[in-house]
């Protein structure tokens, strides 16, 4: 497949081989943060290619504050990309504007442009993704829980991607109280403009904090032996729920944790809901 990538500002075309990137491998994470991207469209978010592989999804026993999230493997046999942000409400914007996204306009609590797009359910979520496909004629959808754990998790096996705890410099999250997770911060109370934070080391933005970004997959409360393992959504399950991830400005650092997942309804809008895209290679 071809795709047309930047790096450094001059845009690179390459021929990408579907062999080498079905195979699948335990990944080491790259130590540069500043990875190629893919842009298809002006206004298309960045995406950043994430590498087949293989992980420990869940959190361990003697982490702090998890949930249901027993640890299992699973490998994600194909390469794909995830958006390098959080998307903004320029994207959305943009989105309405050539027709899409249901003629949606959420409201903007702190202001539109580079801030991430807030007050969208999960039909809206899709939707975005929908118009990105027609638009571009690549498959955009949303990711999978599993596939969202791997991409967060960058190779790392900790709490977060950067270590066992994290500081209110790390990501935006609320922070007014000490815990094992994090030490005392900010509690800044609203959302930043995406990328503000230092990336992952699959130079991704904001996967800790910031807005919740719903991922495709149905609500199940715990991983049973019928999940899937090979990065897949589950689409059974209780599916007027589905599963968010990442945490939020308003959350504690227990709910930015990596592993950490939420149920919400499919209907439901909050000022604390975003989205994270994925794009097949």
């Amino acid at each position: 497949m071809r795709g047309v990538w930047f790096a450094a500002g001059i845009a690179i075309a390459v021929v990408l081989s579907a062999g080498a990137l079905a195979k699948p491998a335990k990944h080491e994470a790259p130590a540069d943060s500043h990875p190629l991207v893919i842009k298809d469209c002006r206004d298309c978010p960045q995406m950043v290619a994430v590498p087949a592989g293989e992980f420990m999804m869940g959190s361990p026993g003697a982490e702090p504050h998890r949930g249901a999230e027993a640890q299992h493997v699973v490998t994600i046999f194909r390469a794909f990309a995830v958006s390098r942000f959080e998307i903004t409400f320029a994207e959305w914007d943009a989105c309405v504007a050539d027709g899409g996204c249901g003629g949606y306009r959420p409201e903007a609590p702190w202001g539109r442009g580079r801030m991430p797009v807030v007050n969208v359910n999960f039909a809206n979520a899709q939707a975005y993704a929908a118009w990105l496909s027609k638009k571009t004629g690549h498959r955009y959808r949303l990711l999978s829980e599993a596939e969202w754990e791997y991409a967060a998790r960058a190779g790392s096996k900790t709490a977060y991607s950067f270590g066992p705890a994290l500081s209110a410099n790390q990501a935006n999250f609320d922070a007014g109280e000490k815990t094992d997770l994090n030490p005392k911060g900010p509690a800044r109370g609203k959302a930043a403009a995406v990328g503000g934070f230092k990336p992952n080391a699959f130079g991704l933005y904001d996967m800790h904090g910031n807005v919740w970004e719903w991922t495709a997959d149905c609500w199940n409360d715990e991983y049973g032996p019928s999940m899937p393992r090979d990065g897949a959504p589950a689409l059974t399950g209780d599916c007027k729920g589905h599963v968010m991830r990442g945490g939020s400005w308003e959350d504690g650092a227990a709910d930015v944790r990596a592993a950490a997942r939420v149920a919400n309804a499919a209907s439901d809008r909050s000022w604390s809901d975003g989205i994270r895209v994925a794009r097949e290679l």
